[in-house]
C-alpha cells in the first residue's frame, strides 16, 4: 500500500514538473513534397488573395485621403481620415485577413513576416520562396485593381508608392524600416508562442489582435518618413503599378529594412527571450 502512495505522488510530481506545452518540430530546410500537397497550393492561393485585398483596401485610402485633403480639388485638411485613419486601414485589414487566412497559410501576407519564420525553422525554404512570390503577385494584382478604377486620382496622387519623405534621410528611412519591421514581426513571434498560450491561458490573445495592432502602432510613427513599408510586397507592388523614378531609387530600403528587422526579432524572440541558444548548449553538454 505505501509502495502504491509514493508511485501516486512520484506520477504527480512528474506531472506538474513537465512542460505544459509543446513546440512544433523545426520545419524542413526544404521539402520537395509540398508540392504534391494541396494544402500547400491553398496556402499560396490564400496568401495571394489576402495580400491582393490588403493592398486594394489600403492604397485606396490613401488616394482617397490625399484627394479629400487637396485644396485644388475643393478639400481641406479636416477632410478625410487623417493619418489616424490611414494606420487603422493597415492595422484594420492585418487583423481581418491573418484571422481569416491563418488557418490555412498562417496568414503571414508579407515577405518579411515570413523571412522571419524561415529563419526561426518555422517554414521550409520552398513554402518561404513560394509564400514571397504569391504575395508580391498579390500585392502587383491589388495595387493594380486600385488604378484601374481610380486612373486619374491614383496617377496623381502618387499612387500609394514608399518612398523616403522629404527631409529625412535614407539612413532614417532605412532606420524606420528596421524598427518597424522588427517591432511588427517580434509581436507575430510572441502572438503565436506555444509557451505564452500555455502559461497564460486564463487570458484569451486572439493572436491576429495584437499583430494588427503592431501594424497600426507603426504606421502611426513611420507614415512622416516613410509612408510605412515594413511590408515588402506592399512596396513593390505600389513601385510596379506607379513606376516613378523616386519610387525605384527608394525601393531597397523598403527590402533591406524590413528583412533586416525581421532577422533581428527571430533572433531576438527565438535565441534570447526562449534561450535556443543556451538549451542547445545545454543538450549538446548532456550528450557529451
Amino acid at each position: 500500500m505505501a509502495k502504491d502512495v509514493e508511485g501516486v505522488v512520484a506520477a504527480e510530481q512528474g506531472e506538474f514538473s513537465a512542460k505544459d506545452y509543446h513546440d512544433p518540430p523545426p520545419a524542413a530546410f526544404f521539402d520537395l513534397d509540398e508540392l504534391t500537397k494541396w494544402s500547400f497550393h491553398r496556402a499560396l492561393i490564400a496568401e495571394f488573395v489576402a495580400t491582393l485585398l490588403f493592398l486594394y483596401v489600403t492604397v485606396l485610402t490613401v488616394i482617397g485621403y490625399k484627394h479629400q485633403t487637396d485644396a485644388t480639388a475643393g478639400g481641406d485638411d479636416c477632410n478625410g481620415v487623417g493619418i489616424l485613419g490611414i494606420a487603422w486601414a493597415f492595422g484594420g485589414m492585418i487583423f481581418i485577413l491573418v484571422y481569416c487566412t491563418a488557418g490555412i497559410s498562417g496568414g503571414h501576407i508579407n515577405p518579411a513576416v515570413t523571412f522571419g519564420l524561415f529563419l526561426a525553422r518555422k517554414v521550409s525554404l520552398l513554402r518561404a520562396f513560394f509564400y514571397m512570390v504569391a504575395q508580391c503577385l498579390g500585392a502587383i494584382c491589388g495595387v493594380g485593381l486600385v488604378k484601374a478604377f481610380q486612373k486619374s486620382f491614383y496617377n496623381r496622387y502618387g499612387g500609394g508608392a514608399n518612398v523616403v519623405a522629404h527631409g529625412y534621410t535614407i539612413g532614417v528611412g532605412l532606420a524606420a524600416e528596421i524598427i518597424g519591421t522588427f517591432v511588427l514581426v517580434y509581436t507575430v513571434f510572441a502572438a503565436t508562442d506555444p509557451k505564452r498560450n500555455a502559461r497564460d491561458s486564463h487570458i484569451p490573445v486572439l493572436a491576429p489582435l495584437p499583430i494588427g495592432f503592431a501594424v497600426f502602432m507603426v504606421h502611426l510613427g513611420t507614415i512622416p518618413v516613410t509612408g510605412t513599408g515594413i511590408n515588402p510586397a506592399r512596396s513593390f507592388g505600389a513601385a510596379v503599378i506607379y513606376g516613378s523614378r523616386q519610387a525605384w531609387d527608394d525601393h531597397w530600403i523598403f527590402w533591406v529594412g524590413p528583412f533586416v528587422g525581421a532577422a533581428i526579432a527571430a533572433f531576438y524572440h527565438q535565441y534570447i527571450l526562449r534561450a535556443g541558444a543556451i538549451k542547445a548548449l545545454g543538450s549538446f553538454r548532456s550528450n557529451a
